[in-house]
């Protein structure tokens, strides 16, 4: 078996934490952070990325045990054995990597005795000549026009993946202009409808299978109305698939040598990497999606080479861990400070809950800890003026990421230094609060005197709020391949301590199945 089976509550390292939990579950991020070293100390530094965690409730000490259970349940382990192509998703019998498509190394990775780097290769060259030529103008429609719109049609992986990431990168897109139909609601595909011209329109039709029941259905009535204006012979020119079914793809009519591939042991959920991200590419061109796919390469040497303790996914999975398992913190918060990243949380919603929203472990069992954090977020600063209330002074404890750039792409420099004023303001107050004696004080000297103790308990903050700074030098490609990666490698990080397959996803068949019944019996 690929990955040891190991309950993390029967480690001896489990019970280390355990009891140092008790001891110290009152400490204060006020005190730990009056050490002058303690940013130094709990920061990790890759290139262009600084990753701050010094203010979360946490020690050397705790990050030392944390790091001891990582160790215990044979992460280093597991992490050879996703990086070397062994059958990690053992319930589906498949190998799991999204790291290859993206590695630039010679060194093989074989899976069933082949090694799949030359498939991969391919897979980038036609990628790219396909961009080149739509991009260019030379692909001409049926009428002799080039193309001016993109249409991705698929649904979760296929869709979330690259709808993210292309709106991600507005800032470097050509003069394409990409649209995304995923839900099976018709009034979706319709609204796309009234924004093309067919003579100039390519369909992506995104489906390992090509049976998703939503793909398909969108596919054909973009189809359809394709053809209210043009004729069966002018489908090769404006519809191409990614899809490992031929067959099926070629009675939609669909030209073979515009089929693009999939491959098994590519989740969907981290599938942008592959063909799936055809559309990232026609949007910024095939260079930078090129540096997208450098950036994560990145991040995967990073975490398949680096000391556990300095080790950026490693790290911010254990401190995730820490909280979902000891503090029993539910949730998690993902606020980047960038309008560009506003589809981030609802991408990262799918890779972390479908990944780790397991109820029993790999040996089969039922699982009586805690797994899969429910993970949610908003831009700054519009969350600030939205729900960051409860985060501040709610019941709950909501650990938060906080994702900054030290420079924005417009050179707006006003802007850009209240918006960073406000990222850093935010951990600040998190952190530290306020207390009753700094509102007392306040309260004095705006002349409230006579308000002081009718307002005083509802203007104090807490505080002791954890939260980590992820900081950028700039949203480019490169740093935005980085940033994915980053979450893909907590996500198995995380799956690993709980001993659960983070790489299957039963949990999203019966409702599908059960709607596929109820559809028959209409």
């Amino acid at each position: 078996m690929a990955l040891k089976n190991i309950n993390p509550t029967t480690t001896s390292a489990w019970q280390k934490i355990t009891n140092h939990f008790a001891e110290n579950k009152n400490i204060n991020i006020k005190d730990l952070m009056k050490d002058e070293n303690r940013k130094d100390d709990f920061s990790i530094e890759l290139d262009d990325l600084l990753v701050d965690f010094s203010k979360n409730r946490i020690t050397q000490e705790t990050l030392s045990l944390l790091v001891e259970l990582a160790e215990e349940v044979g992460l280093k382990e597991a992490i050879e054995s996703q990086f070397s192509g062994e059958i990690i998703n053992a319930t589906e019998g498949r190998a799991v990597l999204h790291t290859a498509l993206r590695s630039t190394s010679e060194e093989p990775v074989l899976v069933n005795g082949k090694n799949i780097k030359p498939q991969i290769q391919t897979a980038l060259r036609k990628i790219k000549s396909f961009s080149n030529k739509v991009i260019s103008g030379k692909w001409k429609g049926y009428t002799g026009k080039s193309i001016t719109d993109i249409v991705n049609v698929g649904i979760g992986g296929s869709d979330l993946g690259p709808d993210m990431v292309v709106e991600s990168l507005q800032f470097y897109k050509n003069q394409l202009t990409t649209h995304f139909v995923s839900n099976v609601d018709g009034d979706h595909v319709s609204e796309i409808i009234k924004k093309l011209n067919p003579e100039t329109t390519l369909f992506v039709i995104v489906s390992k299978t090509f049976t998703t029941q939503e793909t398909i259905s969108n596919a054909e009535t973009l189809k359809n109305w394709f053809l209210k204006s043009a004729t069966i012979f002018d489908i090769p020119k404006h519809f191409v698939a990614v899809s490992t079914n031929l067959e099926a793809v070629d009675s939609f009519g669909i030209d073979k040598k515009n089929v693009f591939p999939m491959w098994n042991w590519v989740g969907g959920r981290f599938s942008l990497w592959s063909a799936v991200g055809l559309s990232i590419s026609l949007s910024v061109g095939y260079d930078n999606y090129r540096l997208l796919l450098d950036g994560a390469e990145e991040m995967d040497i990073h975490y398949r080479n680096t000391e556990f303790n300095k080790n950026i996914p490693v790290v911010l999975a254990l401190i995730s861990v820490w909280y979902n398992n000891f503090y029993l913190a539910e949730t998690e918060a993902v606020l980047p400070y960038s309008q560009y990243l506003k589809k981030l949380p609802d991408y990262l919603q799918q890779a972390i809950m479908e990944s780790n929203g397991k109820g029993v472990d790999r040996n089969g069992d039922k699982i009586d800890y805690q797994t899969g954090t429910i993970v949610w977020g908003s831009t700054g600063t519009n969350m600030q003026h939205a729900f960051m209330q409860l985060v501040h002074q709610g019941t709950k404890l909501i650990p938060t990421d906080f994702i900054g750039y030290k420079e924005s792409l417009y050179g707006l420099t006003d802007h850009h230094k209240k918006l960073m004023s406000n990222y850093y303001g935010q951990m600040e107050a998190l952190a530290f609060g306020k207390t009753k004696e700094e509102v007392h004080l306040e309260l004095k000297f705006s002349g409230d005197q006579d308000k002081i103790n009718t307002l005083l308990p509802f203007k104090v903050f807490e505080g002791n709020r954890p939260s980590n700074a992820i900081l950028f030098d700039k949203l480019t490609p490169k740093s935005l391949g980085k940033l994915i990666a980053l979450y893909e490698h907590k996500i198995f990080t995380q799956g690993v301590l709980w001993n659960i397959y983070s790489y299957d996803q039963f949990g999203v068949e019966l409702g599908k199945e059960l709607a596929k019944k109820l559809l028959n019996n209409q």
